[in-house]
């Protein structure tokens, strides 16, 4: 064997990396970089909405939160329902007072548990069963409109073949390396799933902030195909049931919903774990597109200095501007995608993101082969 054989192999299968991290970022990510909103087909009316939220033990946030909802500038038809999920705490009596203030909440008490549909879909379901308008806005508990044009933003999204709404979902700043991180890595998937939909593969969105019709809801047979799966009642919905014609996105800033991030590690680590339980239901499509991206950056950097260390003096020269070329371009990506996500004070650090990345799947992968928790809450 040529002893330059396998010197040459490292330093191409690093070249092969490269070229599929700047596709991704050139034909996806860029996307969401430049986007520009399409005005004309747009609503510009205010159609009549529901909006539902689901709640299990939820009543100091209800006392702070829902009043951000309930006080929405929304012209249009509306209503406010708040699925009220066998709570032990004083959610009941929260909701029973504010109700006395605002005629358009209307809290459902369940009292008994759904056996067979674990996690949060069976109150869900019953919020949508519910709802007297075809149009859902669904948050949490936990989330706060970024203002009080949310509703009238989010639905002015909608064009005529428009089903499903995709918005963002982001954390409150705090102080700390960790908020940092979990604001990093939201702002990451966001990136991923906002750009995969404006290419036309949308695959997932979050349920802190997304729309969707009551219509589609009961066509698909609701939650029946992954009813078994506790958690998923938004991502594996929208992996079933939306199209590059009936998907569109939100980036208006006064669309975006802002939640408290977790205040621990553990508390973190056990909250991701549970998300990426579902992602190995996805689509065979979107499971190869992201698990190529995930593959690539993963072995990116054991790459980059395995060829700094064999690579032939002639090639190894060649190693920094390829790499460069990833960065420049990823970069300006990042710079004009935090801009749009309101995320700026993130850009200066993302090559330490970049770095921790590679910790990032080495903690999590684990979670796509785990069984799911059974509760939601």
């Amino acid at each position: 064997m040529d002893p330059l054989f396998l010197p040459l192999c490292a330093f191409y299968v690093f070249c092969a990396l490269i070229a599929v991290q700047v596709f991704y970022y050139l034909y996806f990510f860029t996307r969401i970089a430049f986007h520009k909103p399409n005005p004309s087909s747009r609503v510009t009316s205010e159609p009549p909405v529901s909006v539902i939220i689901c709640a299990r033990d939820e009543a100091r946030n209800l006392e702070k939160k829902l009043p951000t909802v309930l006080e929405q500038d929304y012209a249009g038809l509306h209503e406010v329902l708040v699925v009220n999920d066998n709570s032990y705490d004083d959610t009941k009596f929260v909701l029973d007072r504010l109700t006395s203030g605002h005629p358009k909440l209307r809290p459902i008490e369940l009292v008994q548990e759904a056996k067979l549909i674990p996690g949060k879909k069976f109150p869900l379901s019953m919020g949508i069963k519910a709802a007297r308008y075809d149009i859902l806005l669904l948050t949490d508990a936990d989330c706060q409109p970024a203002s009080p044009h949310w509703m009238k933003a989010m639905e002015s999204s909608y064009g005529p073949a428009t089903e499903v709404v995709l918005g963002y979902g982001p954390y409150d700043k705090m102080p700390g390396i960790l908020n940092r991180i979990i604001r990093y890595e939201t702002f990451h998937t966001a990136l991923q799933y906002f750009s995969f939909t404006l290419a036309g593969m949308p695959y997932m969105g979050v349920g802190r902030n997304m729309s969707y019709k009551k219509d589609l809801f009961f066509r698909n047979k609701g939650f029946t195909s992954h009813n078994h799966i506790p958690s998923g009642d938004d991502d594996l919905f929208v992996n079933t049931v939306a199209t590059k014609e009936n998907t569109a996105i939100a980036l208006d800033p006064e669309s975006f919903v802002y939640s408290t991030p977790k205040t621990t590690w553990g508390e973190w680590l056990r909250q991701k774990q549970r998300h990426y339980t579902t992602s190995k239901y996805y689509k065979p499509a979107h499971k190869f597109l992201l698990g190529l991206y995930s593959g690539s950056h993963f072995l990116l950097f054991p790459a980059l200095i395995l060829a700094l260390l064999v690579t032939p003096a002639p090639l190894l020269w060649f190693i920094w501007p390829v790499f460069g070329v990833r960065f420049v371009i990823q970069a300006l990506v990042f710079y004009k995608s935090m801009q749009k996500l309101k995320e700026n004070d993130l850009f200066w650090l993302f090559p330490l993101f970049d770095l921790w990345q590679f910790v990032y799947y080495v903690i999590f992968a684990p979670a796509l082969w785990k069984s799911p928790k059974k509760q939601w809450k």
